[in-house]
């Protein structure tokens, strides 16, 4: 039997025929055409990709090609490598690096400007696809005879790699197999009620988990017709919410959402599901939209190394504050060391969780337990039923928009700017991106430093999401007995900054 997960999704849409799988602006493409066209992108890539390394490595904005790409890759038993479409030029330059992929997907800007700065390893090939759709990768796929068999894929072969920051501020490769991607699809189908007349608007990017394994996933396996938005806009997403089933977002959506007079209980009512990850979904804005809309938000709780985890449950009570309960095969647990009745850090298992850290077996090993279970630095509390509820994380890490931001990767570049003696970055509350990234600076004795003009510097070497929205300067930071910067201690003193 086949392990590619593509199996599955070449199944769904031979049986959806000529049903729409992908409707933007107006424009429709057919279950029919996703056989067609990924089959054209496996014989663009297998050309692209013969006699190198099998990766891709791939920065490209939203859109119907990209999707094309994707499919192709995994048709084609192709290791899948996305990345932030916000990603600056100096990240780009250590992911390809590190990846040592055999294809570089991204703008023909991009990939000039990489060119002229020597970034792209020997080896590694390049393809345009611009952020319209359109370009050389577009016009190959036009010209392309298909490759109409699915690749043979063992259940652990890789079928893609997403780079998750670490607290170091290195980041690193998570490799997630057809196994993986496959068992969380079939539990997610399960636990979701996914239906064949689901249909889904798509606003998420499609660069990480929840945009590209679970909704586009779902979708696909289901043979269900995704309305697709290339970014969220409130108007155009209230515009087809009349004619959708299910809606995934971040918290952001529903604030916005929320923001809007037009978004009413009448226009609401033919979801069946609104779902929510990626972040931490507050308790004001589970009630109001609860009071607004009569139906309750499905919060769940996933990672990159180990996609769905948790979820509310489709039946039953969904309880703010809380992610819900494990997934159907898979396991959680608090560290060995937690006191009783104390929360601690998360641990678990299940067909879901990753095989390890592209070329890092020191961090592979520094996750796991000795008897094979996932650290996932969360901290949480599990209930006598199994509810979970995350209350805070074992590293300084920021999830602001539903990105990850790892302060440790932004403190070392601020730190190397004139006049900066040392720097603190934490996330405090933000009203629509959940958390707002910010940086508590003291300056070098004698000298002045300016909050813009760090800012200004930031914007030209890590992407925006990334950027503090706030530097503030101080005289000092608030150190406990032991030296160390008390994070706490400046989120307590911040948290109403954006109130």
């Amino acid at each position: 039997m086949n392990a590619n997960i593509f199996s599955a999704f070449a199944a769904a849409a031979a049986q959806a025929g000529d049903k729409t799988f992908v409707e933007e602006a107006g424009a429709t493409h057919s279950y029919a055409q996703l056989l067609d066209m990924s089959a054209r992108a496996a014989a663009v890539l297998s050309e692209h990709l013969a006699g190198g390394e099998r990766r891709v490595l791939v920065q490209v904005e939203k859109s119907v090609p990209a999707l094309w790409l994707y499919l192709g890759a995994l048709r084609a038993g192709i290791v899948y490598i996305p990345l932030n479409t916000a990603y600056t030029a100096a990240e780009l330059d250590y992911f390809l690096s590190d990846a040592q992929p055999g294809l570089f997907v991204a703008s023909s800007e991009t990939i000039a400007r990489l060119e002229q700065a020597g970034s792209i390893p020997a080896g590694t090939r390049t393809l345009a696809l611009e952020a319209d759709g359109d370009g050389p990768f577009a016009d190959a796929l036009g010209a392309a005879p298909p490759a109409p068999d699915v690749a043979q894929c063992a259940a652990d072969d890789i079928a893609a790699i997403l780079y998750t920051s670490g607290t170091t501020g290195r980041s690193k490769g998570a490799m997630l197999t057809h196994g993986n991607l496959l068992s969380n699809l079939r539990t997610l189908q399960e636990a979701w009620r996914w239906q064949a007349d689901d249909v889904l608007v798509h606003a998420l990017p499609i660069f990480h988990v929840h945009g590209l394994f679970v909704a586009l996933h779902l979708a696909i396996a289901g043979g269900s017709t995704i309305l697709f938005h290339r970014t969220f806009n409130a108007d155009a997403v209230l515009a087809d919410l009349p004619r959708a089933s299910v809606l995934m977002g971040l918290p952001t959506f529903y604030v916005r959402l929320l923001k809007d007079e037009r978004f009413t209980r009448d226009l609401a009512a033919g979801v069946r599901l609104f779902i929510s990850g990626s972040a931490p979904l507050t308790e004001p804005v589970f009630k109001a939209f609860a009071e607004r809309t009569g139906q309750a938000i499905l919060e769940r709780y996933g990672m990159t190394e180990a996609l769905m985890i948790t979820s509310n449950p489709y039946d039953g009570p969904r309880v703010a504050g809380t992610v819900g309960y494990p997934l159907d095969g898979v396991s959680a647990r608090l560290a060995a060391d937690t006191g009783a009745g104390e929360p601690g850090v998360l641990e678990i298992t299940g067909p879901n969780v990753f095989t390890g850290y592209w070329l890092n077996p020191e961090k592979t090993a520094e996750a796991f337990t000795a008897d094979g279970w996932f650290r996932t630095g969360d901290i949480a509390t599990i209930a006598d039923d199994g509810r979970v509820a995350l209350v805070g994380r074992g590293s300084d890490l920021i999830i602001s928009g539903g990105y990850n931001v790892y302060p440790k990767e932004i403190e070392l570049i601020v730190d190397e700017l004139d006049g900066v003696e040392e720097a603190a970055v934490v996330g405090v509350p933000h009203p629509d991106f959940g958390e707002a990234v910010i940086a508590v600076v003291v300056a070098r004795t004698g000298q002045t430093v300016d909050g813009d003009a760090i800012v200004a510097a930031l914007r030209e070497k890590i992407a925006a999401f990334k950027t503090p929205k706030r530097v503030i300067v101080v005289d000092q930071l608030p150190r406990n007995a032991m030296g160390k910067v008390e994070k706490a201690a400046l989120r307590r003193r911040y948290a109403a900054l954006f109130d």
